[in-house]
């Protein structure tokens, strides 16, 4: 039988074995190929998405910002990445989540998978353990520190970083702080398990934050035009982050 001829049910039982890299291709083929994979929540991202993530996660609510199975699978290969990190964190199964040791004396940082240099790109971080005396979240390029001695704002305390301490509202960069955020009087403190929304528009060259889906301003301009990755950095021990990529944000 000519594949023309197959039943989309077979044709998505057909895709669910390709690579990401074959499904694209696969996808520019023909019309009727581009409907089938454009369905992002369709059969073939759903086996993909079986395969890939831990049915830990997929049960649970820390993906519920992705509404389909394909946002799901995007957000894990966007995922902390496990050989771009201190010796002193570790992914856990779900692979989205960080765990930090219980080491004295250090500060210890992350950084996503893919790093961005054009577009505009989403993300949300959960800090779901006690903060410390220093918790930030932000980006970095490859050249940013992820370990260093003491407890200190790690990321933001060079000139390949830039991050918001959680416990202090400091924005940070090159080792200064760069004044409280967000600009409100009595700003909230961050509560443990919040959803902190990171907006990076390389485009525009600006990083801000959302905060419960409240808009915080913009944070840092005139970032530079290199790959810039997520990040956070973490002094207490057993506090676990965890990164869940959205892709471009929503405006409004």
């Amino acid at each position: 039988m000519h594949v023309d001829f197959l039943p989309d049910i077979i044709l998505g039982n057909i895709f669910s074995y390709l690579s990401l890299q074959d499904l694209r291709n696969s996808s520019l083929v023909c019309k009727r190929w581009y409907s089938i994979l454009n369905d992002e929540d369709n059969d073939v991202w759903r086996l993909h998405c079986f395969h890939k993530l831990a049915e830990e996660v997929l049960s649970s609510d820390l993906l519920s910002s992705t509404p389909t199975y394909k946002a799901k699978l995007k957000a894990f290969h966007h995922a902390w990445n496990p050989e771009d990190c201190s010796r002193n964190i570790y992914i856990k199964p779900n692979g989205f989540t960080i765990h930090r040791n219980p080491v004295a004396q250090s500060t210890d940082a992350v950084r996503g998978k893919i790093g961005f240099s054009h577009g505009r790109h989403a993300w949300e971080v959960i800090w779901e353990g006690p903060l410390g005396t220093v918790a930030v979240v932000g980006i970095a390029t490859k050249e940013a520190t992820l370990q260093t001695h003491g407890y200190i704002a790690l990321l933001g305390s060079d000139d390949q970083s830039w991050g918001w301490n959680l416990v202090d509202n400091h924005l940070l960069h090159n080792g200064d702080s760069q004044g409280n955020y967000p600009m409100l009087n009595n700003a909230p403190k961050y509560q443990v398990g919040e959803r902190i929304r990171v907006i990076l528009d390389c485009d525009d060259n600006t990083l801000a934050f959302e905060r419960n889906y409240e808009f915080l301003g913009v944070a840092f301009r005139g970032l530079p035009e290199k790959l810039l990755y997520p990040s956070v950095s973490a002094v207490y021990g057993h506090t676990e982050v965890s990164m869940v990529y959205l892709g471009p944000p929503l405006d409004g």
